[in-house]
């Protein structure tokens, strides 16, 4: 795992300096080495800084082919290099070193835009293809890997993070529609929250050249028409080849020429992971487990219980309270997102550790539930894809639909017709409904006046929707594989993954076997009645991992990973942190919210009821980061 930088002029030559400036800005993705090249005329640079995993000696980047004519630089890692490299090495292609890197500067070669089809893996990468006068720039199937771009003036600028944008000479500003869009946890995947900022999306590919900039898909989370999911598969055949395929995919992100770790938790994502790792590995694995004050958040118990079945080397990362708030503001500089809670800074600790420890990667098990419908939202969705109850089902979702809104709906009908509408659909208990009426009317509350008639009628939950054509994504779709469609394109994708950031902070490369593409070709034919399989989440997944996990784990309930509420206590150090920052000229400065109203919500708090000023945790968090930005990065 790297951090890679470019720079491509099309009217004239470049500050010498620039491509330097960010590149420096990675060295904590990459403190073993770094590497910058600029052509002959100064109109395009490229720039790498790299953390040594496979091919420890010459993978040094950029990296030029045979003719000098493409240069790449490279984030990430393609899995099975030796077999790809074979065929080009027996095509005629010479190659400069032996990392895996190389081999996407040759298939580009051979393939153009096609190399994509072949490379499998967490990876952002950049090629200047000299002879064409063009740059070829993509991202990973899922958006494992981060590769933001700006356009300014003549220059188009990439890089691994909006820091080294902002180094290399991007003017530094908020993205006011991405911030209303955040406010209402709607993000659109290829936004940032900075101005003139934008990602290139999961699954795409950005070519460039003196007369466009343009982005192109190549592959998407597809899911088949209900009528055409694998129905005729028998349970035990995909239990089967759940199990091969996660297999397969653990195994090969064991390659490297340092030692492998696993993330654990007490839940069944990271104890398979870790248990197929093991049967991979020919020593003792290392298992890192994160640690809070508190019985109720802490499972390194039972993760302690896993690691000893298994026979792994078990470290255990505790971050008390104080942690949270010594930590906070660099994880939100290193994240370089909106923080909705304090799990930002328990990965930012755990990845820390993992440094210290000496380990440069480690597996997670992110991404299975999206694979495996395993949240708490996709329930009522996962429910009505039963076909033994759709028509019941859909009766009474017609029926929720017609009836009179209650007060707490026509809250949220206030704010977001769509996703008032959702909520009646999915038919959300009333105690629900009343706690999301509260949070979006008391956001309301806190907004700037002159923020909030800059949208005035826009409805962001509308607008999200707006940018999908989904007649051809989710049309004729189950309503579970609708769900964790939009969930991947949106919070997914901007805030679990964009973990990448916490964790690239101390240089730790996370690898997600989960969020394998070919896993996933195999798990979206899956019909929801199986995924569902009665009150067991991720029943099929249980029982494919069920050679490698504990009882205990086995039949255990899904316990998200919930860092403790700040605000319970009115003595903990991050909720004195969050008191003092939002009582601070930082908050004046954020263009965004009313002062006079958020100290008055933080007079409120202390009089409150513990559990109800827990609920204001998130909004306190969302905030506090926003202020913690605008001054670390002068916006």
């Amino acid at each position: 795992m790297c951090g890679i930088a470019a720079l491509v002029s099309f009217e004239e030559r470049l500050p010498a300096e620039a491509i330097g400036r960010a590149t420096r800005q990675l060295n904590h993705r990459g403190p073993d080495g770094s590497g910058q090249w600029m052509s002959s005329d100064q109109r395009v640079a490229l720039g790498h800084t790299r953390l040594s995993i496979i091919d420890l000696s010459t993978g040094a980047q950029p990296i030029a082919s045979e003719d000098e004519q493409l240069h790449i630089v490279v984030n990430g890692e393609f899995y099975d290099f030796e077999s790809i490299r074979q065929d080009l090495e027996a095509s005629g292609h010479r190659f400069r070193t032996r990392s895996d890197s190389e081999v996407a500067l040759h298939l580009y070669e051979d393939m153009r835009t096609n190399c994509l089809k072949r490379l499998r893996g967490e990876f952002a990468f950049i090629i200047w293809d000299e002879r064409n006068g063009e740059l070829f720039a993509a991202r990973d199937r899922f958006g494992i890997k981060p590769l933001f771009y700006s356009q300014v003036g003549g220059t188009l600028y990439l890089a691994s993070e909006v820091k080294a944008l902002f180094a290399a000479g991007v003017p530094a500003g908020w993205d006011h529609e991405s911030a209303f869009q955040n406010l209402f946890l709607s993000v659109n995947q290829d936004r940032s929250l900075f101005q003139g900022i934008r990602q290139v999306p999961p699954g795409h590919y950005l070519v460039a050249n003196q007369h466009s900039v343009r982005l192109q898909r190549y592959w998407d989370v597809d899911y088949p028409a209900s009528n055409r999911t694998d129905r005729q598969r028998s349970e035990a055949d995909w239990i089967e080849q759940i199990r091969f395929q996660l297999g397969e995919a653990i195994r090969m992100r064991m390659r490297a020429d340092v030692p492998v770790g696993c993330y654990l938790s007490g839940g069944v994502d990271s104890s398979s992971v870790l248990g197929m790792a093991s049967s991979f590995s020919p020593g003792n694995i290392a298992a890192f487990t994160i640690a809070f004050e508190g019985r109720e958040f802490d499972e390194s118990a039972v993760a302690e219980r896993t690691a000893a079945r298994i026979g792994a080397d078990f470290h255990r990362v505790t971050v008390t309270n104080s942690d949270f708030a010594e930590l906070f503001t660099e994880a939100v500089w290193n994240g370089e997102m909106v923080h909705y809670n304090a799990h930002g800074v328990a990965r930012y600790a755990l990845s820390r550790a993992v440094q210290r420890a000496g380990y440069k990667v480690v597996l997670a098990g992110e991404g299975a539930d999206e694979l495996f419908a395993g949240y708490d939202f996709s329930s009522a969705a996962l429910a009505s894809s039963d076909s033994s109850a759709r028509v019941a089902t859909w009766v009474g979702l017609l029926g929720r639909m017609l009836r009179p809104q209650s007060p707490h709906e026509r809250l949220i009908f206030a704010v977001s017709p769509k996703l008032g509408n959702v909520c009646k659909l999915l038919g959300f208990p009333p105690a629900l409904l009343e706690a999301l009426a509260e949070k979006l009317t008391l956001l309301k509350s806190l907004l700037a006046a002159d923020f909030v008639e800059a949208f005035p009628g826009r409805d962001p939950y509308a607008e999200f929707m707006a940018q999908f054509d989904r007649t051809a994504t989710m049309s004729g779709r189950e309503p579970v594989k609708q769900v964790l469609y939009l969930w991947m394109k949106s919070l997914f994708v901007n805030y679990v993954l964009a973990a990448d950031r916490l964790d690239m902070a101390h240089a730790v490369e996370v690898r997600l076997p989960f969020l394998d593409h070919e896993l996933f070709e195999l798990t979206r034919m899956i019909p929801a009645s199986l995924l569902a399989k009665g009150s067991i989440r991720k029943g099929l997944l249980r029982d494919a991992a069920r050679p490698f996990l504990s009882d205990e784990v086995y039949r255990g309930w899904k316990q998200p990973f919930f860092a403790p509420p700040s605000t319970l206590q009115l003595q903990n150090p991050m909720y004195q942190l969050m008191q003092d920052v939002l009582r601070s000229n930082s908050l004046a400065d954020v263009p965004f919210f009313d002062r006079k109203s958020v100290v008055g919500l933080l007079d409120r708090l202390p009089a409150m009821h513990p559990s109800a000023r827990a609920a204001m945790d998130p909004l306190l968090f969302m905030m506090t980061s926003m202020c913690i930005l605008q001054e670390r990065y002068r916006l």
